[in-house]
């Protein structure tokens, strides 16, 4: 079963000082199951990263990135009709694109199992596919 994974499990790896950090890195050594990483939280994940650890953080994080251990998902048309359904439906919370286009990203796929430290949107989104998204670690 494939996983995707979001921008704050991303950015819990390479930060050691990320109170995330290490129930994060547990899991993905634990982990047997691909893993995708929607392209659209890699800008998310690395402004992150350098703004707050730097450049050469960035840097060998897209080195890793490119290092074949995740494959990149692509944004699809439907990615973007069904992630503007997502925004509109939760505009109170407000789920925002990236998350969005996560939640889109998994219904397209079938994909049910999220790696993320953000339980405040991701527990609160009904997705099409499954009743809620099985959010680890």
């Amino acid at each position: 079963m494939t996983v995707l994974a979001d921008t704050g499990a991303l950015y819990a790896l390479v930060n050691r000082a990320d109170a995330w950090h290490q129930r994060t890195r547990t899991w993905w050594e634990a982990n047997r199951e691909p893993i995708l990483v929607p392209v659209t939280v890699i800008p998310e994940a690395t402004y992150l990263i350098a703004t707050r650890l730097g450049s050469s953080y960035e840097a060998a994080f897209v080195r890793w990135l490119g290092d074949g251990e995740v494959e990149i998902e692509s944004l699809q048309p439907e990615d973007l009709a069904r992630a503007a359904d997502l925004l509109v439906a939760y505009a109170d919370l407000p789920l925002g694109f990236v998350d969005a286009s996560i939640v889109a990203m998994a219904e397209r796929l079938d994909v049910g199992t999220l790696v993320t430290t953000d339980r405040r949107h991701f527990a609160v989104v009904r997705p099409a596919h499954v009743p809620r998204l099985l959010l680890v670690p």
